[in-house]
């Protein structure tokens, strides 16, 4: 299953609906840290095409952005990454914490 773009809290929404755990991505389009991690997240997607990844650019979809850190009560950073399972935030992680290996650590 390749990364996916989300920009609605409705498509949020239908992804807590749809999976029990998944991985989500927050990545600014300006930032060259951001643009890093974002590679990151691409080698983990690559590596771990079973595991459901999603990401947001939050330039073009902050409300959403916004949502999950008021949500789930966590900072919103950029980049961040999230593990989502069971309905909660299981890890997260913002700059260079972000790796391919952290995320398939903390996926399983």
């Amino acid at each position: 299953m390749p990364k996916q773009l989300i920009q609605t809290e409705a498509e949020f929404k239908c992804l807590e609906a749809d999976h029990e755990s998944f991985v989500f991505f927050k990545h600014s389009l300006t930032c060259p840290i951001s643009r890093r991690a974002f590679e990151e997240f691409e080698k983990f997607c690559n590596k771990y095409q079973d595991v459901p990844a999603y990401y947001l650019k939050v330039q073009e979809s902050r409300s959403l952005s916004n949502y999950i850190a008021e949500h789930y009560a966590i900072k919103h950073e950029s980049p961040q990454a999230l593990i989502f399972k069971n309905g909660e935030v299981k890890w997260h992680a913002s700059h260079s914490q972000i790796t391919a290996d952290s995320l398939a650590e903390n996926s399983k």
